[in-house]
C-alpha cells in the first residue's frame, strides 16, 4: 500500500498523484487540510524521510512568517504544523521502499516497486523524469559535453558524481552532475541535447540534482556558466560575485581553469 499525504491545489502534488495512478498503483489518499496526521505521527513521517521539521515546514501561502518560525526550535515547528497542517509541505508518499517528499515530483519514482514503461508527462507538459548514476567516463557524457563545448578533462578525477536523465519510455533527455564539499555543491556537465531543448526539460533536471546533492548534505549549490546564465536566473539562481564564493569551489578545476574567467558564477540555496 503507497499512501499520499495530499493536497489538490498543489500543482506538485497532483502530478505525483497522476504518476502513481499511471503507475498501477491505487494509493491511499489522505487529504491533510482535511485530516491532518498527529503530531506524533508527523514527526515519524519526517523521521522516516531522513528530514527534520525545519526541511518539511511550508513558508508559502502560509502563517509562516505571521507565527515568526524562523528562529523556532523542531518541538515549536511540530507544533505549528499540527495546530495549522498548511504549514505541512506537499506530498509526503509513504510505501514500502520508503517516505519521501516528493519535491520535486519525479522523486517519488524512487517509491515505486517498478517504473512505468510509458512516457507520462505533468500538468506542464513536461515529462517525467528518473535518473541513473553513470561514471565520467561513460562515452554518452563524453561526446554531449565535447558537443556544447563544455569541460571534460576533469571527469573521472575524484569526487565527481555525474547522473544521466530518462523519460519514462527509456530515451535519454539530459546529463548532469556535481562536485560536493560539505554544504556547499558545485554543479557542473549540465547538458540537455538540442532536440530536447524547451521542452521544460531543463527545468525539471536541475531540481532533481538538487534534490540528491541536498540528500548528500547540500545546502547551497554553485555554477559557472557562459552560455545560460538567464534560463538559471529563471529558476532560481542569482548572479554572485568571486568574493562571494566558499573557497572550495573557487578552487574547482572549473572555476581555476576550465572554465573562463568571464562566466557567470551564480548560486541558489536547496530547499524542498
Amino acid at each position: 500500500m503507497i499512501t499520499i499525504y495530499h493536497n489538490p491545489d498543489c500543482g506538485t502534488s497532483r502530478n505525483v498523484l497522476a504518476l502513481l495512478e499511471q503507475a498501477g498503483v491505487e494509493p491511499r489518499v489522505v487529504e491533510y487540510l482535511k485530516t491532518p496526521p498527529s503530531r506524533d505521527a508527523l514527526e515519524e513521517l519526517i523521521r522516516l524521510a531522513g528530514l527534520t521539521p525545519r526541511d518539511v515546514v511550508r513558508k508559502k501561502g502560509t502563517p509562516y512568517t505571521e507565527l515568526k518560525l524562523d528562529g523556532a526550535s523542531d518541538g515549536a515547528l511540530l507544533d505549528a504544523m499540527a495546530a495549522d497542517p498548511i504549514l505541512i509541505n506537499r506530498p509526503i508518499v509513504v510505501s514500502e521502499k520508503g517516505v519521501a517528499l516528493c519535491r520535486p515530483s519525479d522523486v517519488v519514482l524512487d517509491l515505486l516497486p517498478r517504473l512505468p514503461n510509458a512516457d507520462f508527462r505533468k500538468e506542464d507538459g513536461a515529462p517525467f523524469l528518473y535518473d541513473e548514476r553513470m561514471p565520467g567516463s561513460n562515452p554518452a557524457l563524453v561526446k554531449a559535453l565535447n558537443a556544447e563545448d563544455l569541460p571534460t578533462d576533469d571527469l573521472e578525477e575524484p569526487n565527481r558524481t555525474f547522473h544521466v536523465y530518462r523519460t519514462l519510455d527509456g530515451v535519454i533527455v539530459g546529463f548532469a552532475g556535481y562536485e560536493l564539499y560539505g554544504e556547499d555543491v558545485f554543479l557542473r556537465s549540465i547538458v540537455v541535447p538540442p532536440g530536447d531543448r524547451s521542452k521544460r526539460i531543463g527545468r525539471n533536471l536541475v531540481p532533481l540534482l538538487l534534490y540528491r546533492a541536498r540528500r548528500q548534505g547540500a545546502r547551497t549549490a554553485w555554477l559557472l556558466t557562459t552560455t545560460a546564465p538567464d534560463f538559471f536566473e529563471r529558476i532560481g539562481f542569482r548572479h554572485r560575485t568571486r568574493d562571494e564564493a566558499p573557497a572550495e569551489i573557487l578552487e574547482t578545476r572549473q572555476a581555476k581553469s576550465l572554465c573562463p574567467a568571464s562566466a557567470n558564477l551564480m548560486s541558489k540555496a536547496i530547499t524542498f
